[in-house]
């Protein structure tokens, strides 16, 4: 390691930032496109939510699957072979994606692509910790999270005029030239490295994790249906809860795992991912509901329907670079806590929705949600990492997508049952006491929207004692950044 950090150019700041905003950017953009798309879905498929809700969920959860093998794929490849792979693989699905034929065909590619996807942002975070000087970490942080929001922001309003324009395929069509685009800049602008030698792949682990995630997440999409108290759902949730010990087991007996969970150890690390992980799932409420409720309830169009999630976006996308260059002077405590409390006063607002209500209600209180999603984001993302070892950052990094993008998936199938469940339950309540069928059924749908809503404002509020014991880090001085291979230094990758 030592030969790679002497004697060598500096990496230029700014050419590794734009290559990794790009790929960050169309990484989750893949999330955020696609829920205006599911009415449509729908209607074409001749399916239901509860089906087509696994285009999502689907997605998310081999994001969350695919993130413990990001540690042994970065380690055998190198990161930047490893997120251009995973570029390259994003690209391929999108197009078999917008090529799809039925219902299965889609979740089935959409699930592909969401591996290949859930290896950009662990990849990405690690370079930073890797590659850029410990002193511009957190603003390397936040413009890495200014990419991630400024998909959320623009991708409803694209994903909408697509839609109404073309149809839902172009909505992956886009991918394909943006990402040609994002190829590029990864091959010239990242510097080609690896920390570490190569490590064996931990396949018990693997599989206990996979078994583990699908099994959970099985039984929160379909409890709803065949009853939470059924055989099938209950043996679901043990076989997942079992398999969870295994792998927590298996993970910190083995010698070379595949996470390395030790990570928790550090209880700066665990008390910031727990609040980051809500933060996230605060995001996904919002980014979920609001359309449905938008094009179901007051029956408008997707276009207006991504026009009207833009400016909470834009403002929460414009708050990233403010909040990296806030966090030295303030601190993660202050930071979060106050980026929480904001999502909970914004969340319980969006509780009270009505059918008539107006959309400049809905563009306040998403944006107040929205800010402090920024800052808590921000602030978690950067204490987690603070004192991380530089050559666990492919772990911690790992570690963190994982918690994250498995506790998305979860959230976004808990949420999509509590809808449809409690819509049903107060459409029945409704139909019983004389209500017309249309007014109850937009009505019991309202109801629904505000349930799920009332339920994220309460997981919000558990984030708030995680965020008190992490405080202010005083910096070290910091030391040099990793460089690119030369002819007067060979890489470790070179040597080994």
């Amino acid at each position: 390691m030592g030969n790679t950090e002497q004697g060598q150019s500096q990496v230029k700041f700014w050419p590794v930032m734009f290559a990794i905003f790009f790929g960050s950017f169309l990484s989750v953009m893949g999330i955020s496109t696609i829920n205006l798309a599911l009415p449509f879905l729908i209607e074409d498929f001749h399916s239901n939510l509860n089906t087509i809700q696994w285009v999502l969920t689907g997605f998310m959860l081999s994001l969350g699957v695919i993130a413990p093998l990001t540690g042994y794929l970065g380690s055998r490849f190198g990161f930047k072979k490893l997120y251009l792979y995973a570029m390259i693989g994003f690209v391929t699905f999108s197009l078999l994606c917008a090529l799809s034929w039925n219902t299965g065909s889609l979740i089935a590619f959409r699930i592909i692509q969401g591996a290949f996807s859930g290896l950009v942002l662990p990849a990405t975070m690690t370079i930073i910790f890797q590659v850029i000087p410990r002193d511009r970490q957190p603003f390397a942080v936040s413009i890495w999270a200014l990419s991630a929001m400024l998909a959320p922001a623009f991708g409803p309003t694209i994903s909408g005029w697509l839609i109404q324009n073309f149809s839902w395929q172009w909505l992956f069509y886009l991918n394909v030239p943006i990402g040609l685009i994002a190829i590029l800049f990864i091959q010239l602008m990242i510097p080609d490295y690896r920390i570490g030698g190569r490590k064996p792949l931990d396949l018990a682990g693997l599989a206990a994790v996979v078994v583990s995630s699908t099994a959970l997440l099985l039984g929160l999409s379909e409890g709803r249906q065949w009853g939470w108290t059924s055989w099938s759902t209950l043996g679901l949730f043990a076989l997942g809860l079992i398999s969870l010990a295994l792998f927590i087991w298996r993970e910190l007996r083995a010698a070379q795992p595949l996470l390395n969970l030790r990570v928790f150890a550090n209880g700066r690390f665990t008390l910031a991912l727990v609040s980051s992980t809500i933060t996230m799932i605060s995001l996904y409420s919002g980014t979920l509901l609001v359309p449905l409720f938008l094009q179901n309830v007051q029956r408008i169009s997707a276009l207006d329907t991504g026009i009207i999630m833009l400016p909470a976006s834009l403002v929460m996308a414009l708050c990233m670079p403010i909040a990296g260059k806030l966090y030295d002077r303030l601190g993660p405590l202050w930071m979060t806590a106050g980026g929480l409390i904001l999502i909970l006063v914004g969340s319980f607002e969006m509780a009270r929705l009505d059918v008539g209500v107006s959309h400049a209600y809905i563009i306040l209180w998403m944006t107040v949600r929205n800010i402090g999603v920024s800052f808590a984001s921000a602030a978690t993302g950067t204490a987690s990492m603070e004192e991380i070892p530089r050559a666990q950052s492919g772990d911690a990094s790992s570690v963190s997508n994982w918690v994250r993008n498995v506790g998305g998936s979860f959230a976004i199938a808990l949420f999509t049952s509590l809808l449809i469940s409690n819509a049903a339950s107060h459409g029945r309540d409704l139909a019983d006491s004389g209500s017309s069928p249309e007014s109850a059924q937009l009505l019991a749908y309202t109801m629904g929207v505000n349930d799920v809503f009332l339920v994220a404002t309460v997981i919000a509020a558990l984030a708030l004692p995680f965020s008190i014991p992490v405080r202010k880090k005083r910096r070290q001085p910091a030391p040099a950044p990793i460089q690119p291979p030369s002819a007067a230094a060979p890489s470790e990758e070179r040597m080994a």
